[in-house]
């Protein structure tokens, strides 16, 4: 049934009208409506007022709404329901589930895509059919040639024998084929010992190796030997280069034994530099116990790395360093004024190097000896991880 011409106000209007005395005759042949069509407003807006008819059409619209949303949700139910027996997990049964409900039930590829949960771009991809029965032929022969190879190498021979590919299926069919490189176990290196250490009790008795990295300002890196004496607190060593091996670090240790005499043991990382031949024979030879911290534990040595963040913070991050020779210079005047003039808060506030001094040569009743704090934070706790935070 069409729409009425008039609206809720204007019915009433007319309503009014009849009810103040005009016929029902002269109100059809004025509107230009039937008896019937009258009488059936009549019925509806009798005794309303125009703002009850609004009230009444908002009430229509709403339920309409409603009955709609009902239907929607119901179709979609049963839609679901219909394709319940399969799980929707690759774009190809998503596309199936979607033609279904289509065909069975009507809906619109908007809406069956929203309830299959797949890109309408996806649904009205057309699959392009091809076969790679050449590639993977070639693909196996290349890997068996290049056994070490992983699937990026391979893509590259294979793009430079004109069988271009992109790399997602160069991977999804290297790994179809079984290609994948096996890993190799590593190389056997220095384990050294690794039970707990506990603190030294002299100079000495044990220093600690550690390497910081830094750039000059022309972007070449370059890096940075620590070498620190875990008692004095002492920077023994800064070495700086672009390279430093097994070899330079054992040269840089024989130096420092010339110049302070032979350390009872050596902790470090489990660096390449500090676990190869040359460090092995290092230590076997000169009769150095090396202790390597366990992986993954900083902490363990953590008079070196408190050192090298107050080497970062005070000296690296200051200076933009145009040369390595300018680099050498000013880390080398860094280091010296660290241990002659630098006060050391775990020392009592003394420079390593007056603190050395004064345990060498202990004076009678000089306060730092007399109360023994720094003597005590260095010989009663055997737990290198737990003044970590408060060495330097």
């Amino acid at each position: 049934m069409r729409k009425s011409r008039y609206s809720e106000e204007q019915i009433i209007g007319m309503l009014r009208e009849h009810d103040a005395g005009v016929s029902t005759k002269e109100i059809c042949r004025k509107y230009g409506i039937s008896d019937a069509t009258f009488y059936k407003y009549k019925a509806k807006f009798g005794g309303m007022s125009v703002s009850d008819a609004q009230r009444l059409k908002t009430l229509e619209l709403e339920n309409g709404r409603l009955k709609r949303l009902l239907a929607d949700a119901m179709l979609d139910n049963a839609a679901l329901k219909d394709i319940a027996f399969k799980k929707l997990l690759t774009p190809d049964v998503k596309r199936q589930a979607v033609q279904h409900m289509m065909s069975k039930h009507g809906m619109s590829e908007r809406r069956a895509c929203t309830l299959a949960e797949l890109d309408r771009s996806t649904f009205q991809y057309q699959k392009r059919s091809g076969s790679d029965g050449e590639l993977r032929t070639r693909l196996r022969d290349l890997a068996s040639e290049r056994r070490r190879f992983g699937y990026r190498r391979l893509g590259i021979l294979l793009e430079r024998e004109g069988l271009y590919a992109n790399h997602k299926k160069v991977y999804r069919l290297y790994r179809e084929e079984g290609l994948t490189v096996r890993r190799r176990r590593g190389r056997k290196r220095a384990v050294g010992t690794r039970r707990p250490v506990l603190l030294p009790s002299g100079a000495n008795h044990r220093w600690s190796l550690d390497f910081v990295s830094d750039a000059l300002s022309d972007g070449r890196r370059f890096r940075t030997l620590c070498v620190v004496d875990d008692f004095t607190r002492e920077a023994l060593a800064v070495v700086v280069d672009t390279s430093l091996s097994g070899v330079r670090v054992s040269r840089e240790l024989d130096r420092l034994v010339e110049q302070r005499g032979k350390p009872r043991m050596i902790v470090s990382d489990n660096g390449t530099e500090l676990t190869s031949h040359a460090i092995l024979r290092w230590h076997k030879e000169r009769g150095v116990e090396w202790h390597y911290i366990a992986p993954g534990k900083p902490t363990q040595n953590a008079f070196v790395e408190s050192f090298n963040g107050r080497l970062r913070d005070e000296c690296l991050n200051e200076h933009l360093f145009s040369s390595l020779g300018e680099a050498r210079s000013l880390i080398e005047e860094w280091r010296i004024d660290y241990n002659t003039e630098r006060p050391h808060t775990a020392l009592g506030g003394l420079a390593p190097s007056v603190y050395a001094e004064q345990s060498r040569h202990p004076r009678p009743g000089s306060p730092e000896l007399r109360n023994g704090s720094a003597h005590r934070a260095l010989t009663t706790h055997t737990n290198p991880e737990r003044k970590a935070n408060r060495l330097y």
